[in-house]
């Protein structure tokens, strides 16, 4: 990549030829240069507190996964059509134009028909309090959850929020081209 450019160049500069040979010299090898920036990932750092040891760390179970999970602090049982506020007993530092989106977990709603009532749940940037999650049970059994059981998944998410927003009146909002059609206008 960037060996190519430069070999590119300095076919057409003699300039471009002095910098490789400068660079060179000074024990700088493009070749591994150009590996590293083939390799790097910039990564956004999201730190976390736990308020008891006994408490999971975050983590993704997969380099490709949108969420990590977030588990239980507590044993409960939620009788059918229930609903409870489970404690994660994780805090996080959200970065500003971002917030932490809480939604279910797949299996737990297919196998056991627990949701997250209010998906996704917003955890603002300004909110630094222990994370808690409203979880549904959807099914006509009690579902028991225990200390330590996985609950949700937490996403990291990029948004505007309100500083940037400039909320404006206007007595009148021109038409586009779908104009009021929703609710199942485009089909099912």
């Amino acid at each position: 990549m960037i060996t190519d450019e430069l070999d590119y160049l300095s076919e057409n500069d003699g300039e471009f030829t002095k910098m490789k040979e400068m660079l060179s010299n000074m024990g700088i090898n493009l070749d591994e240069l150009d590996e590293e920036f083939e390799k790097y990932t910039p990564k956004r750092e999201l730190r976390y507190e736990k308020l008891t040891e006994d408490v999971s760390d975050p983590e993704y179970n997969y380099p490709s996964d949108s969420g990590f999970d977030l588990y239980s602090t507590v044993d409960l049982e939620l009788k059918p059509f229930d609903r409870a506020l489970v404690p994660t007993g994780l805090r996080f530092d959200i970065p500003d134009g971002t917030e932490i989106q809480v939604r279910p977990k797949s299996g737990l709603a297919l196998k056991q028909g627990l949701t997250v009532l209010n998906t996704p749940g917003t955890v603002d940037s300004g909110y630094n309090g222990e994370i808690k999650v409203i979880i549904f049970n959807s099914s006509n059994l009690p579902v028991s959850i225990i200390k330590g059981m996985k609950i949700a998944q937490a996403v990291l998410c990029p948004v505007i929020n309100g500083k940037w927003v400039d909320l404006v009146k206007v007595s009148n909002i021109e038409d586009k081209d779908r104009g009021d059609n929703g609710f199942g206008s485009t089909g099912i």
